[in-house]
Order: C-alpha cells, then sequence, then structure tokens
C-alpha cells in the first residue's frame, strides 16, 4: 500500500513542509513565498524543480523567482510601476530600472502561516495562507486587504497546487497570478540537457515591445519557430530564450484534451506532465540565457501589464474581484515513461 506522510523537517537549515506519497516527494517553505523548493520522482529518479544541494536557502532568499515553484500575485511587468484599476490607481515601486517597470509584486517573499497539514485518503496535505494588510511594509503603496491560500496535495497521482485569493478590503482587487516554474535542466538523474523536448499547445503569439518588454497588445500567428513548441521539438535550454509568451491551447493526451504543457527526456522516455486548469490562459517561456541548468513554462491568468491594457479582459484575461469576491486556479505535476523516438 502506497505510504502518505506529511511533516515539519529541517531543509538547509530551515522549518520546512515535506510531502512524501511513493514515489513522490515535495519541500514546501511557507516561510518564503510557499515555494516548492524541491519535487521529486525517486522511483524514475526525476529532479523536476530546479535545485542544488549546495544552494543555500539565504541565497534562495535572494531571488526566490528562479528556484523551485514560487507563486505570483500581480506578476512580470507593471509599466512605471503603475496599477490602474476600475476605481482606483496604485504606484509601485519601479524594481526594475532598467526597463522603468515593477516586476513581480511581493507575495513570494512573505512568510505564510500553516493552517493545516496531514494525510487524508492517501494523500499527504498542506495548506498555507498569507493575509496581507497594513502591518506589510507594503500597504502604504497598496492598501487593499487580501487572503491568499495554497494548498498543497501529493499522492500517486502527483503534486497538485491550488491558489485561491479573497478581496478582504472595500475597493476593487486586481487579479492576475502566475508561477515562475522552474524546470531543472537536465530533470533526469544522469541525463543531458540537450536531450529535453518541450510541448506547448499555443494558439497566438503576443508581441511585446522589446525595449521595456511590454505588450503591444497585438497577437500574430505562429512562426516556423512558434511551432516547435506545439509540435513538441523545441529544445528549451542551451540557447536564449526571453519572453516567449501564447494563448493556451489543448494537446491530446491519452485520448483527453490537456491543458498544459509536456516535457519529455528523449534519451528515456521520461516526460513532466504540467497540467493547469483552464484560469491560466497565457504560456511565457524564460530561460535565464539558457545555460544555467534550469528552464520556465511559466502558466499566466492574464498578460503582462494586463491592469493597464486597453484591451477587453476576456482577451488579456485580467479580472478585479469585489469586496469578498475569491478567484481560485489550479496546477498538476506528474510524470510518466512514453515511447521514444529513435535520433
Amino acid at each position: 500500500m502506497n505510504k502518505a506522510s506529511a511533516a515539519i523537517v529541517d531543509h538547509k537549515g530551515t522549518p520546512c513542509i515535506e510531502l512524501k506519497a511513493e514515489p513522490y516527494m515535495a519541500i514546501i517553505a511557507n516561510s518564503l513565498g510557499s515555494n516548492v523548493l524541491r519535487f521529486r520522482d525517486e522511483e524514475k529518479g526525476m529532479e523536476i524543480f530546479r535545485y542544488k544541494d549546495n544552494v543555500s536557502i539565504r541565497e534562495i532568499m535572494e531571488a526566490p523567482e528562479i528556484w523551485g515553484l514560487p507563486t505570483l500575485y500581480l506578476p512580470n511587468r507593471l509599466d512605471n510601476g503603475v496599477l490602474k484599476t476600475s476605481d482606483a490607481e496604485y504606484h509601485f515601486p519601479v524594481n526594475e530600472t532598467r526597463f522603468k517597470n515593477h516586476l513581480h509584486g511581493f507575495l513570494q517573499k512573505r512568510a505564510h502561516r500553516i493552517e493545516d497539514m496531514g494525510v487524508k485518503d492517501g494523500k499527504a496535505y498542506a495548506v498555507t495562507s498569507y493575509t496581507y494588510d497594513e502591518n506589510d511594509f507594503f500597504f502604504s503603496v497598496f492598501p487593499l486587504k487580501f487572503k491568499a491560500t495554497l494548498t498543497f496535495e501529493l499522492s500517486e497521482n502527483g503534486l497538485s497546487h491550488n491558489f485561491k485569493i479573497v478581496n478582504m478590503s472595500e475597493k476593487m482587487l486586481p487579479v492576475s497570478v502566475a508561477t515562475h516554474t522552474t524546470i531543472n535542466a537536465p530533470f533526469v538523474d544522469g541525463g543531458y540537457a540537450e536531450d529535453i523536448r518541450i510541448q506547448i499547445p499555443i494558439e497566438k503569439k503576443c508581441l511585446f515591445d522589446r525595449s521595456r518588454w511590454l505588450p503591444t497588445e497585438e497577437f500574430a500567428d505562429l512562426n516556423r519557430r512558434d511551432l516547435s513548441y506545439k509540435r513538441g521539438v523545441k529544445c528549451p535550454v542551451l540557447k536564449d530564450i526571453c519572453n516567449d509568451m501564447y494563448t493556451a491551447g489543448t494537446v491530446d493526451l491519452d485520448g483527453e484534451k490537456f491543458h498544459g504543457c509536456l516535457m519529455k527526456d528523449m534519451a528515456t522516455g521520461k516526460q513532466i506532465r504540467y497540467e493547469t486548469s483552464e484560469e491560466y490562459k497565457f504560456w511565457i517561456v524564460w530561460n535565464d540565457r539558457g545555460f544555467k541548468g534550469y528552464f520556465c513554462p511559466e502558466p499566466m491568468t492574464a498578460l503582462v501589464n494586463a491592469p493597464n491594457l486597453s484591451m477587453p479582459r476576456e482577451m488579456s484575461g485580467y479580472r478585479e474581484l469585489k469586496p469578498g469576491g475569491e478567484f481560485t486556479c489550479t496546477q498538476k505535476f506528474s510524470t510518466a515513461v512514453v515511447a521514444t523516438v529513435s535520433k
């Protein structure tokens, strides 16, 4: 019988949540934005998220967006730090001075509270939360109270990540959510980065003003390079990939529609299956210039700079919550071994 467990463990000198459910294990740092610092399939020998034994928690804290599975609220860029809602305008600090934007918000840098953890129905689970209010120093520039809750479940079927946000203020709460998902390259023990191929069922390309990496609000048909993602022949490393952003579609997987992306090691047939709920309307791919041992297929619920765009919300993905309103979105990760094609 598959054994599952949930416990507080010491991970690199920091108390973290450890979930186990054969063949998987996961380490969640609630003190660092509930980042999933490690996710591993022990049976298949797969280190799925970017992880290094010799990297300290302090080093991760300095750049939490490029380790593990960080959750971002108000992700990516806001033009000049401005965020316009239907009933207010907020001015965030410009922390990306080169492009004069605000980048990635703050939720991934806060210590979250553990609300619950344990084992139920053969699944290990943990629930963490962060209540954002006047006690947060950022509240002076963004005075909208909310509660973010993250629920993690680990079973023999993989890892589930659920994000919920509730508006506890008297004004409209802007909603744009992403994970800056960092995938190990290689993700198979003893494998090679050049053997990785990624498949993303993309539909349209989102065009950017590359001088500041803000969207032009235009979309384009897929060219030959873009289609390499859709056909599953794209190697996502060993070359610079910077902000390839697309609208999301579905791919057929085991006879069903799959809303997500697939990553495969061509030498072994070992595969990461990364499924998202339909609230994630976009994918953006980035790899930190391509030679640092990881890449990021990032699902986003809204387009970059979405609160400030003139396009209809059904196109940008941007939404607002009324007082008391809530929003949820879910991701799932699992592994498989599929047929390989001879080179």
